[in-house]
């Protein structure tokens, strides 16, 4: 498995090596046999955030949100979709900045709802405001140029 890349259970948070040819295949985690990319974002918290971010080889597009906030909740179902378009390329995932204020303060968040392109731990590229799924995609894939080929 010299060519694998590491993925990180968003189920259980064990890391998970795989092929990257079996990406498309609907892999299952080793230790809990649930999906590894489930049709919907990943809940981040302070627990999880730094070991999927640090622990993944895909890119990580984490939408910074909170409940009160309006244009969050419009993007949620946005959010959702771009989970299923971007897969299996792309990871999508969520993180409520009012229950984890530290991390956002951490990224200098300052305005939600904000989306991040994650690499190893590093933000590659983030956006501030709300967007339409297609505006969205292409944001993402001008980022990640081998994110997700589905259609929105």
């Amino acid at each position: 498995m010299e060519n694998a890349i590491q993925l990180v259970c968003p189920h259980c948070d064990t890391i998970n090596r795989l092929q990257p040819d079996r990406l498309h295949d609907r892999p299952v985690c080793g230790r809990c046999k649930q999906s590894l990319f489930p049709e919907e974002p990943m809940e981040l918290t302070a627990q999880n955030f730094d070991r999927h971010v640090n622990n993944s080889d895909l890119p990580i597009l984490v939408d910074f949100w909170a409940p009160w906030c309006g244009p969050c909740r419009t993007m949620g179902p946005v959010i959702a979709e771009a989970a299923r378009v971007l897969a299996p390329n792309v990871r999508v995932a969520k993180l409520n900045t009012e229950d984890e204020n530290a991390i956002a303060a951490r990224f200098a968040i300052r305005s939600i709802p904000t989306l991040a392109v994650f690499r190893r731990g590093a933000i590659v590229q983030q956006q501030a405001g709300a967007m339409p799924l297609p505006q969205l995609l292409a944001w993402v894939r001008a980022v990640v140029p081998n994110a997700g080929r589905g259609q929105a």
